[in-house]
């Protein structure tokens, strides 16, 4: 099939909802130093069902409290505004990012477990290298594989082209993509970040995240979503058509300080997180 074109691309971005005011708001505030608690809760209030996504994702296993979180301001409270941002835009994300995607061979919703597995892991992985915001890991992973839902439906086409093209030149299947497209699911991605006016920190990592030696604006986020993303594939979470034709690399590991043996650790004490439904609903 022939390649397609930057047009062709951004015009398939452009039919991808938006994100939703309610979520660029919660954004806004809990950037601003000089918000409250009750500020986010009473934007978050206006949606009904964003706020008890919130309140089911707040009360999982993850987060690890005893009692009941019951409101958003006492979400706030307990878990922090960046923690309560992330679980905002995972919750905006979640319906399209369940999506059957029958180009990568991925069931409904197979992307969404494969996304959020991944940024779970992200959070621990940030903080075990003491990344100066674990959030900005969850988010740039939660989002890294945007991108599949733009080229699914060339995918769709090209699927078997692309796979004899992996294996007869031995590359992996985002170059694969690219030769056969024009373009990779990653670098889409990126163009999807830009449409949402998400910082550079996060276009970057995730139009890099399959080549993170290239990142020049923020390096060690990009790192940590290739380094996330390769251990959840490992773990058989959301393979699809092209889980394990990607490299993990040396590089990524050797720039924000850990060996395997750290990753087999932190995938033992992640395993008990992924039992919880509220996490993924």
């Amino acid at each position: 099939m022939s390649k397609l074109s930057l047009d062709n691309v951004v015009g398939k971005v452009d039919e991808l909802p938006s994100l939703p005011q309610v979520v660029i708001r919660v954004m806004e505030l809990t950037e601003d130093p000089d918000s409250t608690a009750f500020d986010i809760n009473e934007v978050l209030s206006q949606d009904q069902n964003m706020t008890a996504q919130v309140l089911r994702m707040a009360n999982s296993i993850y987060y690890g409290y005893s009692r009941r979180i019951a409101t958003v301001t006492d979400a706030i409270i307990h878990i922090g505004f960046n923690a309560v941002r992330s679980i905002v835009l995972a919750a905006s994300v979640s319906k399209i990012l369940k999506r059957e995607l029958e180009g990568y061979s991925m069931g409904q919703g197979e992307l969404w477990v494969h996304s959020q597995c991944a940024a779970v892991f992200a959070r621990l992985l940030a903080k075990k290298v003491k990344f100066r915001s674990v959030e900005l890991a969850y988010t740039a992973t939660l989002l890294h594989d945007i991108g599949k839902l733009i080229l699914n439906s060339y995918m769709n086409e090209a699927y078997q082209e692309v796979i004899d093209t992996v294996n007869r030149d031995r590359i992996s299947f985002d170059q694969a993509e690219a030769a056969i497209l024009g373009f990779n699911h990653a670098e889409v991605g990126g163009k999807v970040a830009e449409k949402w006016n998400l910082p550079g920190d996060l276009v970057e990592a995730i139009a890099l995240h399959h080549n993170p030696t290239m990142a020049k604006n923020n390096p060690t986020l990009t790192s940590l979503v290739h380094v996330s993303d390769a251990v959840i594939l490992q773990m058989g979470m959301g393979l699809g058509l092209d889980g394990l034709q990607y490299p993990l690399s040396d590089d990524a590991l050797q720039l924000i300080g850990v060996e395997n043996s750290d990753l087999e650790s932190l995938m033992a004490e992640i395993v008990d997180l992924f039992i919880d439904k509220d996490v993924f609903n």
